[in-house]
């Protein structure tokens, strides 16, 4: 189905070549998180549901002609159901970078792993966010940023920092605890 909205939206142009262009995206992401659940042992520390997963691989899902992903050469394990809220807050970033920035604005994944915590930045040069845009938005009832990007990385015990200064971009950086 998201292929089949991804081609029509093309085809359609205009806002729903942006629908298209997300709905193929949301079709990548998906296969590599069934990609990624059929090959646990491949990459990743044990095969049960909920067990580790290699954050790389869902984060390389949001790699395409505009954004690029950088990751450590090792395997970053969480366990599955932080990777997957992970991956889509940076999604939920990415998303972002499309519908603010257009379609043709390029954005950089950072992943780091710094043992007690896993860093991903996200960044583009974008227009950036003008002071107080996002209260703004939060209180018009627009919850992108507060929901799907702090509210899934504060639900993980993790931090997310924005920094934006009109007309040189956006960084957004997401740090995430490891639990013992």
């Amino acid at each position: 189905m998201l292929a089949l909205l991804r081609r029509r939206g093309a085809e359609l142009g205009g806002d729903a070549a942006e629908m298209g262009r997300l709905a193929g995206e949301q079709e990548a992401t998906l296969r590599t998180l069934i990609g990624t659940a059929g090959s646990r042992g491949a990459g990743t520390a044990g095969a049960r549901p909920g067990g580790p997963v290699d954050l790389r691989a869902l984060l390389d899902g949001c790699a395409t002609g505009t954004v690029s992903v950088a990751a450590p050469a090792t395997a970053v394990a969480l366990p599955e159901p932080v990777a997957v809220e992970v991956a889509a807050a940076v999604q939920g970033a990415l998303d972002n970078v499309t519908v603010h920035c257009g379609l043709e604005a390029k954005a950089w994944v950072l992943l780091e792993d710094e043992g007690d915590t896993v860093t991903v930045t996200i960044r583009d040069e974008g227009p950036g966010i003008p002071d107080g845009r996002l209260a703004q938005a939060e209180a018009e009832g627009r919850l992108g940023v507060a929901q799907s990007i702090r509210g899934r990385v504060r639900d993980l015990g993790g931090s997310v920092q924005i920094s934006s200064t009109p007309g040189q971009g956006t960084e957004v950086e997401l740090r995430i605890p490891r639990l013992s």
